[in-house]
C-alpha cells in the first residue's frame, strides 16, 4: 500500500479494529488461526496464487536468495530470525530505542491494545526461544486488516501473486521502453509483440521476483486470527507521525508489517540493494519521500538488533543525516551536492512502489462487497448480526473463494443477483 492511502484508508480501518478487538485479542497467538487454515485450504483460488509464487521463487538466480525466500514462505517451521533469543528485557529494550529515536507515537502506548509492546512484538509460537516460529501458514493470512484489501483467509497469497505479476511485467516494459538499441545503435522502443532481445540496461530480475513476495511477509504475525473470524489490529509506526521528515515537519508512520518484514530480511543477511526495494513498497524515496523510506530502515534495524550503518542499508550525508546509500556507481559524481534533498535512487526501488499499488481497487472492492454480502447473506440463512458465524462460516468462505475484486466486477456488471449467483455454486458444493 502505498504511503499517502495510509492515513487515508488504514488509519481509520486500524481504529475500527482495535475498538471491535478485546484487549487481550493480539497478545497470545490467534485463536481463529487454525480455522482460517482450514478455510484457505479449501480454496482453489488461494492455492493456485501459491503455486504461482513457489514456481517464480524457483526463477530466483542468486542461490542464497532463493533458499531464504524459499525458507520464510514454505517452511512453515522456519525461524523468525529477528525474534531468535528475544527476551522481556530485550523487547522493552527496542521498544524505548524507538520512543528514543522517535520511531514510534508515544501516544499509541495508551490507545493500541497491549500498548506498543504487542504492536512492535505480536504474538508468535516458541516466542523467546532460539526459533520462534509463525503462528498461521502462508496460506491462511490475510492481505491486510479486517476490512482492507484481501482481507480474507489466503489473501495474503493472492495479493502477493498480484504484485508478483506486476513487478515482472513493470521491468519488462522498462527494459522495452528504455534498454533496447536498434540496428543504428541507438536508444528505440521495443514493440510489445516483437521478441524480446536482452537488454543493455541493469533492473535486477530477482529484486523484481523476491521483493513481492517478501513485502508482505510479516503479515503472517501481524494479522492472526480472531475466534469471531476478525483479525489483530495493526500498530502503525516507523516515526512519530509529525516530525518525521529529517526533524521537520513529515508523517512515516506506516504498517507493522512492512517495518517486521525489513527486520527479519535484514536479520537474514539480505543485501542492501534488496532490503531497500523491499523498503520501499509502502513509498518509493523519490520525489520527497526519502526519509520514510530511510525511517522505515531505521525502525527494522532496531528491531533487528543490528547497526544500518555497518551493514551498509543506510549511509550519512556531509551533514550527518542518516540516508540511503550510494549503490552501484551512484557515488560516481557528487549529485548531492547540487541537489542535497535527491536521494541515491535506484530503478528497482520505484518499479516495486509501483507494483504494490492495486490497492486504489482492492480496497474499495473490499468495502463495497461486505456491504452487498450483508445484503444478501440472509438468502443463505447468515445472520451478518452473529459475528462469529457470519464471519467464520459465510464471509470469509465466500472471499476467500472468490475475491472481493471478482465480486466486485460481477457486481458492478450484473447487480446482487449476479453475487449471489457466485454464492450458489458454495452452497450447492456444501461449503456453506
Amino acid at each position: 500500500m502505498h504511503q499517502k492511502s495510509i492515513a487515508a484508508t488504514l488509519c481509520p480501518l486500524l481504529i475500527v479494529a482495535a475498538s471491535a478487538a478485546s484487549a487481550d485479542d493480539n497478545i497470545a497467538p490467534g485463536v481463529g488461526n487454525a480455522l482460517a487454515i482450514e478455510i484457505s485450504g479449501r480454496s482453489e483460488l488461494v492455492k493456485s496464487a501459491k503455486a504461482f509464487i513457489d514456481q517464480h521463487i524457483q526463477d530466483i538466480a542468486d542461490e542464497k536468495l532463493r533458499a531464504i525466500t524459499a525458507d520464510a514462505i514454505d517452511n512453515s517451521k522456519t525461524c523468525i530470525r529477528h525474534r531468535a533469543g528475544l527476551d522481556g528485557a530485550a523487547k522493552a529494550h527496542a521498544v524505548e530505542t524507538l520512543k528514543a529515536e522517535g520511531l514510534v507515537d508515544i501516544d499509541d502506548e495508551g490507545k493500541f491494545p497491549g500498548g506498543l509492546m504487542a504492536g512492535v512484538f505480536p504474538p508468535v509460537n516458541a516466542d523467546g526461544s532460539e526459533c520462534p516460529q509463525l503462528p498461521q501458514i502462508f496460506t491462511s493470512a490475510p492481505g491486510s486488516v479486517f476490512g482492507g484489501h484481501h482481507s480474507y483467509p489466503g489473501g495474503l497469497a493472492v495479493h502477493e501473486a498480484f504484485n508478483l505479476s506486476s513487478a515482472l511485467s513493470l521491468a519488462a516494459n522498462y527494459r522495452r521502453a528504455y534498454g533496447h538499441l536498434g540496428a543504428d545503435g541507438l536508444p528505440e522502443v521495443t514493440p510489445a509483440d516483437a521478441p524480446m532481445v536482452k537488454p543493455d540496461i541493469v533492473i535486477d530480475q530477482d529484486a523484481m521476483l523476491a521483493a513481492p513476495m517478501w513485502h508482505d511477509w510479516a503479515k503472517m504475525i501481524v494479522f492472526q486470527w480472531t475466534g469471531t473470524g476478525s483479525e489483530f489490529p495493526e500498530l502503525n509506526f516507523g516515526g512519530n507521525g509529525k516530525t518525521d521528515k529529517f526533524g521537520a515537519t513529515g508523517n512515516s508512520k506506516t504498517g507493522a508489517h512492512h517495518i517486521i518484514g525489513v527486520a527479519e530480511a535484514m536479520s537474514r543477511g539480505l543485501s542492501p540493494e534488496f532490503v531497500i526495494t523491499q523498503a520501499s513498497a509502502h513509498a518509493a524515496p523519490a520525489e520527497g519521500n526519502e526519509f520514510m523510506v530511510v525511517n522505515w530502515l531505521r525502525a527494522a534495524a532496531i528491531i533487528a538488533r543490528i547497526d544500518p550503518v555497518a551493514t551498509g542499508y543506510l549511509a550519512r550525508d556531509p551533514q550527518g543525516r542518516l540516508r540511503l546509500p550510494p549503490l552501484r556507481h551512484l557515488a560516481d559524481v557528487a549529485i548531492q551536492q547540487a541537489l542535497p534533498d535527491e536521494p541515491n535512487l535506484l530503478v528497482e526501488y520505484v518499479l516495486h512502489n509501483l507494483s504494490d499499488a492495486d490497492h486504489t481497487f482492492t480496497g474499495p472492492s473490499v468495502a463495497e462487497i461486505q456491504i452487498v454480502l450483508k445484503a444478501v447473506a440472509g438468502r443463505f440463512g447468515y445472520d451478518p448480526n452473529d459475528a462469529a458465524t457470519y464471519n467464520t462460516k459465510f464471509r470469509n468462505p465466500v472471499l476467500a473463494t472468490f475475491s472481493a475484486e471478482r465480486l466486485q466486477i460481477l457486481y458492478a456488471a450484473g447487480g446482487a443477483d449476479a453475487v449471489v449467483a457466485e454464492i450458489d455454486k458454495l452452497k450447492q458444493a456444501g461449503a456453506i
